[in-house]
């Protein structure tokens, strides 16, 4: 006969499966999962398919790889003793006399300007290039700009290629955090109600103390890193944000056992019944009343600085509502079940119930609200920077590539492209998040 803990487990597995061949069954969805593997791929990737610098060089005998090295310089020295420094950001590659040279794919970087090409030329227009001897003569085939330039001459494919890298840094980080607000926030509303939580004075108010204290050491003292992190790579922004979050993780639980101690002095020693559920769903109800935009837009306004960490912070901290009521319902179905029953009986710490049993099977109705909201997070940060209040004017976006297309309505290169990109992402999300949903939805397994 079976043990619980095998049906558990084969219930689980058989659960998986069916959902991934549900998920296959839709051909648009699974097909958005593929651009969107792509997708993250070519951002990846992005530093070194979009840049000025070769990936490759030979030079009097001296093999580099600036697109690649962790260094910006190379000191090559001559038999008469000089010594020659290579400057990989600021050397004129393209006229470098070089026994071999490979560029990328796309070699431009962006935000360096091509002043031959400046003033808006369209991909299919009369491109320029300034040879060694300083005469312009038409561009050769391997450095065209095959989707245009802006206005300050700067190469719109690198723009995109690289953008992204940004916005989807920027929808996947910010509905990360949105992601875990709603999850916790809501899981707790279900799960605890109104009568449930019981603590100490003392232990509650050490508790808020230390969340105030987490985020500011764990974001607010190194938003410099988290922010060099973005020029770096994404794999440096992923460190960056792990380590915030393990800071604060860290803060939060050495709070929680302080509080515990402090619960133990006499005077703030009383229980009290934390309406958890009235205090979320009211701070929910009152962030849905709000257009969320023009939130968003106050919020980016009145921020000290432009950053994406700001932006992903900002779109974070106000998208989170959706999530949370979804989350909250599930909940309160869930928490009703015999085998949360089972696992209160058996003495086990509330904690432990949410998030070893009762979470695992409420989460499916949040991975479809995530999936929409990553579109909706793309959205809004397009929307921003079109608007230039979104990121630094030192980063390309698909929402700063479409700002610089208003100047010049002749110019249709910049709007169709980028538009095009935020139109193919985001559909992409929004077919994956349909097809998440039919996935884990029962009613449609057979």
């Amino acid at each position: 006969m079976e043990t619980a803990v095998e049906m558990k487990i084969t219930n689980d597995f058989s659960f998986k499966k069916q959902a991934w061949l549900q998920f296959r069954k839709n051909k648009l969805a699974f097909y958005s999962f593929r651009i969107l593997l792509f997708l993250i791929g070519l951002a990846l990737v992005s530093p070194f398919v979009a840049t000025d610098q070769p990936l490759y060089c030979k030079y009097k005998g001296v093999n580099m790889f600036p697109a690649f090295s962790l260094s910006n310089n190379c000191e090559i020295k001559s038999e008469d003793g000089t010594i020659e420094m290579i400057q990989y950001d600021m050397e004129d590659w393209k006229h470098l006399a070089a026994t071999t040279i490979i560029f990328a794919p796309i070699p431009y970087a962006p935000n360096k300007s091509d002043f031959e090409n400046a003033d808006y030329v369209s991909p299919a227009g009369k491109q320029l290039f300034l040879n060694k001897e300083g005469k312009s003569i038409l561009i050769p085939f391997k450095f065209r700009h095959w989707l245009g330039t802006n206005k300050r001459g700067e190469d719109v494919f690198s723009g995109l290629i690289n953008g992204t890298r940004v916005s989807l840094t920027i929808g996947i980080l910010s509905m990360g955090i949105a992601s875990i607000l709603g999850i916790l926030l809501g899981a707790m509303a279900g799960y605890f109600g109104d009568h449930k939580l019981q603590t100490s004075r003392g232990a509650f108010w050490t508790f808020i103390l230390g969340i105030v204290l987490a985020y500011f050491y764990a974001f607010s003292v190194r938003s410099y890193a988290i922010v060099d992190s973005f020029g770096i790579s994404t794999f440096s922004i992923f460190c960056e944000l792990i380590l915030s979050l393990l800071i604060f993780s860290i803060i939060l639980y050495l709070f929680y056992r302080v509080g515990q101690l402090v619960g133990r002095i006499s005077f703030l020693k009383k229980i009290v019944t934390i309406p958890v559920d009235s205090i979320i769903s009211r701070l929910i109800e009152i962030l849905m009343s709000m257009p969320l935009l023009i939130l968003i837009i106050s919020l980016s306004a009145i921020a000290k600085e432009k950053s994406m960490v700001n932006l992903m912070v900002i779109i974070g901290l106000t998208t989170w509502t959706g999530i949370a009521r979804l989350t909250r319902a599930e909940f309160l179905r869930i928490s009703k079940l015999e085998y949360i029953q089972a696992a209160q009986s058996m003495g086990f710490n509330e904690f432990r119930i949410i998030f070893k049993h009762a979470l695992p099977n409420g989460l499916a109705p949040a991975l479809t609200a995530i999936a929409f909201g990553v579109a909706s997070a793309i959205l809004i940060e397009s929307s921003l920077s079109f608007l230039g209040i979104g990121v630094p004017p030192t980063t390309v976006t698909w929402g700063s590539l479409l700002n610089s297309g208003w100047q010049q309505f002749s110019a249709w290169w910049l709007v169709f492209f980028p538009g095009m990109a935020i139109f193919i992402t985001v559909t992409v999300y929004n077919m994956l998040g349909e097809g998440v949903r039919d996935a884990l939805d029962p009613r449609l397994k057979k």
